[in-house]
This record gives C-alpha cells, sequence and structure tokens, in this order.
C-alpha cells in the first residue's frame, strides 16, 4: 500500500515497516507523536511533503524488487567487489541501525517480553563476528583471489599469497557463515518468525522487520560466497598448480 499524507505516520510505519529506517533518517517521530498525520509531521519537521512521500514509496517498492541477476558466469572480480559494494555495506548500514533499535526496545518492553534482551545480545554478538569477517575478507582473501583470477588469465604463475592455499581462509570463511546462520536461526526463533506481538509499537516492529531483512540479505551474501565465489576460487587455484605442474 502506498503511503498518503493523510495517514499518521504510526499507521504507515505499522503498515509498512520498511519505511521505518525512513522516518529514522528524517527524525521524524514515529512512536510518541506517530499519531499525527504524516503531512502534519513533515510540516512540523521542515520536511517537504512530496520528498519525503518519494522516499516512502521506494522504501515500499523495494520489498517487491526482484532477486539478484544469475552471477554464475560472472568473473571473481566483478562477484566480489558486487559483494562488498552490495552487501557489506548493507551490514555496515544496518547492523549499527538495529542495534540502537534494539537497545530502544528492550529499554521498553523487555519487562514484559523477556526474549527481547537475548534478542539485543545475540544480534550484537553476530554484528561483532559479521564486521572482523568482513574485514578478513576486503584486506586479505578478496584480493588473493583477483590476484588468482589474474593470474590466470594472463598464464602467470600462481600468486604468493601469506597461505599455502585458499583453501585455509575459505574454510575459516566458511565457518563464520556457519556461525552466523546460528545466531539467525536463535534469533528468529526467539522472535516468533519476526512476528511482533499485539502490543508491539512502531518500533518494536520495526527492529523485527529489520531483523528479518538482515536475515534475508545474509542468505543472498552467504549464497554468492559458498555456491559461486569460493567454488571457483578452488578451481582456479587447482588449474593453476596443475598448469605449474605440467610445466616442470
Amino acid at each position: 500500500m502506498t503511503p498518503n499524507p493523510t495517514q499518521t505516520v504510526r499507521e504507515i510505519a505499522i503498515q509498512n515497516p520498511a519505511t521505518v529506517r525512513v522516518f529514522e533518517s528524517l527524525g521524524i517521530d514515529y512512536c510518541c507523536g506517530g499519531k499525527r498525520p504524516l503531512e502534519e509531521a513533515c510540516l512540523r519537521a521542515n520536511l517537504s511533503l512530496e520528498r519525503v512521500l518519494t522516499l516512502l514509496s521506494s522504501a515500499t517498492k523495494s520489498e517487491s524488487e526482484p532477486a539478484d541477476r544469475s552471477w554464475t558466469a560472472a568473473s571473481v572480480d566483478e562477484l566480489s567487489t558486487y559483494i562488498v559494494d552490495k552487501h557489506h555495506q548493507f551490514i555496515r548500514a544496518e547492523a549499527p541501525r538495529l542495534r540502537e533499535l534494539a537497545r530502544k526496545v528492550v529499554s521498553k518492553h523487555a519487562q514484559a517480553h523477556p526474549e527481547l534482551t537475548s534478542i539485543e545480545e545475540l544480534f550484537s554478538a553476530m554484528a561483532d563476528e559479521l564486521f572482523a569477517h568482513l574485514m578478513k575478507e576486503e584486506r586479505i582473501l578478496f584480493p588473493a583471489l583477483r590476484q588468482l583470477e589474474a593470474a590466470a588469465s594472463t598464464g602467470a604463475p600462481a600468486p604468493i599469497t601469506c597461505f599455502d592455499s585458499v583453501q585455509a581462509p575459505i574454510a575459516r570463511m566458511l565457518a563464520d557463515h556457519d556461525d552466523a546462520a546460528e545466531l539467525t536461526t536463535q534469533i528468529r526463533k526467539l522472535a516468533g518468525g519476526y512476528q511482533p506481538p499485539a502490543d508491539a509499537c512502531p518500533s518494536y516492529r520495526g527492529l523485527y522487520h529489520g531483523l528479518e531483512q538482515f536475515e534475508r540479505d545474509l542468505h543472498r551474501h552467504v549464497h554468492l560466497e559458498n555456491n559461486i565465489l569460493f567454488p571457483r576460487a578452488i578451481e582456479l587455484e587447482a588449474s593453476l598448480r596443475g598448469t605449474a605442474h605440467d610445466r616442470v
């Protein structure tokens, strides 16, 4: 449903949880002040109603966008760059936002819903692990994979790296993915499949929506690495080493 100016901010946030991040970015109160019509809220915040409606519509539309393109024929460089630009940046943008939102929701609702405290702790632990994971990929693994591809394309020998084989760091990344999957499973279970209770305020609903979107993006992210990027890198390395052996 497309938001309209006469709806209250609270109604919009409840009907379309994806709009919560828009309200947050614009400083529009969708909780305590959420009973105001959108047009009044924009006036109070000195914001263009037309611009706000455009942002809200875009947020709602993004929920129904088609899945990512097929990456099976993409180069290692192209795919790894896409992963960093889309999925790594998503984590860096959303994890701090969801952490703060979880802290806010816990402070207001944990007494009635104690599972929220566990959800906040699990998400925070997962975010810390993921930030370290992203750094290792961007600074060590992905550059090594690109060097492998460059060597294969030019007929050069396999590049010298700080590890004997790319299979070692890839195994570590796969283990990290398994850890993240276990944490998201626990969070989803505690959150009842991300179905907010009847007494949930817009912040509460926005948190569950955000956590669900985070899990969904993480699944796509892990799929691209586990099922496409990493197997291709292992094949490239094996091919380069086989070529080098044939030359001996």
